[in-house]
């Protein structure tokens, strides 16, 4: 068999699976075994690299190269549905649609799924388009990061679907994949995603898309639209789509009455409490394309659907206590302990008081029965208090003046929210939440040691900072519980694999305030070195790209910290990387000295992440705004109307993609 049959035979299987295992929940072969394939077709991808193609199960991983989002026109219009928040308001749209019909009519019922609105383009059964809702007219091309949702298929099996289609659905997060990624999130102290909708789309939205394959979106489709669509209704559109390896929901319904509507409606407000991704409401339309057409829209929806909302389900229950947990940060975050309720579908015991601006409004006492409810169906909140049941409560309250774990003074920066303790150096909870910050995948990525490891070498006092890991010995861990020879290994083995991390992540691993992955990066590059960081001024910090004052003054406090220092010089002496590699400042040039570049649109041969690597190598300046101090643009394709616009009014020269790199190329 020649590389190329193996390869498409490959494909072929590898498609197979991943459709049984991520839409019909249905694996017939061992993750081994799908892995062992993945492995055989990259490298035959890799020895045959004229062979590409963008729908192999191999470019599901996504790629790290930055491309900003192009802006496509729908071929149909994606427009909104209109609302109903009641069975009779259902029933008049029954009535509605009875009458200008005046013929015997099917509603096709199904679950309004709780994401963000996508509309897919295939071609002689391949993906070639994702875009989604935008304004209903244009909306962004994410071709690259649906790609890695694995229940969207790349290529499409068996047959009678048309040469050419639209299919539109929802992408969503599931509970279990929100919940994970809010627990990751709330550990390096990053603010946690409101519900699964909104973490959905700023998922989809990302520039990364080996970022969106990690965050295991899913997807749901609903809706077909073509010129030569296999049946005249709906509900078969949907069954043909499903058998070309769609994910269809399996609870779609074809209704003939009015009762049987109401029914359906019933049986999913109890169904939706146990799916494993977030629903808001169901979906009524009618059945028939042909009455469809007859029907017709509005200005803004059509006239043959409609949705039915639920109603967010509501709890009243006891406040026993108010307690309070201190993050990585220092941030201090209320927390209400309740009498157990139910609530779609668990059992609720706390909930998330935010913070104490959140605590005076809602004007609580110990004893007060309040109202909860569940965020995007998963977060606890409490939304209001029994009033008139308050009787015999206890005493009103009032947010802590002092650290519940070391009890020092709290502090409230002036236009923040949020209160926090500034013991960073002996509160417990701090230093915890900073080993576990330093040892993540996108820090020093020392996967072996985890939460309960550094849990118990703190107790043991192993741990103070995070250059203790460097310290620790296997002899120091043989007689400790739960740590095998084999774990003692791997943490030992771990810990020394880190002192290969680039220096970007170290500065990154370090828990600076407000220095996430992408500061880190540019600070990193723009300085050089950790020596260079630590004697920056502020005005120096204030140059580099996308760095403001507050991310200026914590980077600044934190250098000037004594104890930060010592720590530094500690993870110096270890062996951690503190400068850029060599083959990072390789090729560096004076060339765009002084000038201050503007990057604006889509390009071919880099992307705009690689173009502002290349402007600092070569001395230029990245901004992100026009002004009169502009040198020039760099203008891609579909350039932003209001940079051009502001460009010509003040004089600022357009330079193309290939002029840019033959002025690079120039002595």
């Amino acid at each position: 068999m020649s590389p190329e049959e193996r390869i498409k035979e490959l494909r072929e299987l590898l498609h197979l699976h991943n459709h049984n295992y991520y839409v019909l929940n249905n694996p017939t072969i061992s993750d081994f075994e799908f892995d062992a394939l993945m492995r055989e077709l990259q490298l035959l991808e890799n020895e045959n690299p004229q062979l590409f193609d963008a729908n192999s199960p191999t470019q599901r991983v996504g790629s790290d190269i930055t491309k900003e989002f192009r802006q496509v026109v729908h071929k149909y219009p994606m427009l909104s549905l209109g609302n109903t928040y009641s069975k009779a308001e259902v029933a008049d749209f029954y009535e509605r649609v009875r009458r200008a019909l005046n013929e015997d009519f099917e509603i096709c019922c199904e679950l309004k799924f709780d994401g963000t609105s996508i509309s897919l383009t295939y071609i002689d059964g391949s993906l070639v388009r994702a875009v989604t809702r935008g304004d209903g007219e244009k909306g962004d091309d994410v071709t690259a990061n649906v790609r890695t949702i694995r229940s969207v298929p790349l290529v499409l099996k068996g047959e009678g679907y048309p040469r050419e289609f639209e299919i539109r659905g929802e992408v969503l997060m599931p509970w279990a994949v929100f919940e994970r990624l809010n627990s990751e999130r709330a550990a390096q102290g990053e603010q946690l995603f409101a519900n699964p909708r909104n973490a959905a789309s700023g998922t989809l939205k990302l520039q990364d898309s080996s970022v969106v394959a990690q965050r295991c979106l899913d997807a749901y489709l609903y809706y077909l639209l073509g010129e030569q669509l296999p049946a005249e209704g709906h509900y078969d559109n949907l069954q043909a789509a499903a058998s070309w390896g769609f994910k269809v929901s399996d609870t779609m319904c074809r209704c003939s009455t009015l009762d049987e509507v109401f029914d359906y409606i019933d049986r999913m407000d109890v169904l939706r409490k146990s799916l494993p991704v977030a629903t808001d409401g169901i979906v009524l339309k009618v059945d028939s394309l042909r009455q469809q057409r007859h029907l017709g829209f509005t200005a803004k929806s059509p006239r043959w659907a409609i949705a039915y909302k639920f109603q967010a389900e509501r709890a009243v229950t006891r406040l026993n206590e108010v307690t309070y947990q201190v993050g990585r940060t220092g941030v201090v975050t209320p927390v209400a302990n309740l009498d157990p309720v139910q609530l779609s579908g668990t059992v609720v015991k706390r909930a998330s008081l935010h913070n104490a601006d959140i605590i005076e409004k809602l004007d609580l006492h110990i004893g007060d029965f309040v109202f909860v409810e569940k965020g995007g169906e998963i977060i606890p909140k409490i939304t209001g208090v029994d009033v008139d049941a308050r009787l015999l409560v206890g005493p009103k309250v009032e947010f802590v003046t002092r650290c519940p774990e070391c009890g020092t003074p709290l502090v409230r920066v002036d236009g923040e929210a949020a209160h926090y303790c500034p013991n960073e150096k002996e509160c417990p909870p701090q230093i915890k939440g900073k080993l576990e910050h330093f040892v993540s995948r996108d820090a020093m990525n020392i996967d072996s040691i985890g939460p309960e490891t550094i849990e118990m070498f703190y107790a043991l006092g192993l741990l103070k900072s995070v250059a203790d890991f460097y310290s620790i010995e296997s002899a120091d861990l043989l007689f400790l519980p739960r740590l095998g020879t084999k774990s003692i290994e791997n943490i030992i083995a771990g810990v020394a694999s880190s002192l290969a991390v680039p220096f970007e992540r170290v500065l990154f691993a370090l828990g600076i305030r407000f220095v996430g992955v992408t500061v880190a990066k540019r600070l990193a590059r723009a300085f050089g070195n950790i020596d260079a960081l630590m004697s920056a001024t502020l005005e120096q910090l204030m140059a580099v790209d996308d760095i403001g004052e507050r991310i200026a003054t914590a980077v600044k406090q934190f250098f000037a910290d004594e104890a930060n220092r010592t720590l530094i010089e500690r993870l110096r002496a270890a062996g951690v990387q503190f400068e850029i590699a060599e083959e990072v400042n390789e090729g560096r040039t004076h060339k765009l000295k002084g000038q201050t570049i503007v990057i604006s649109g889509v390009f071919s041969q880099h992307s705009r992440d690689e173009y502002k690597d290349i402007i600092e190598r070569n001395g230029g300046k990245n901004v992100g705004s026009v002004s009169r101090s502009t040198s020039f643009i760099l203008a891609g394709e579909n350039m932003g109307p209001a940079k051009l616009e502001k460009a010509q009014k003040l004089g600022v020269r357009l330079v193309s993609e290939t002029e840019f790199l033959q002025m690079l190329q120039d002595d």
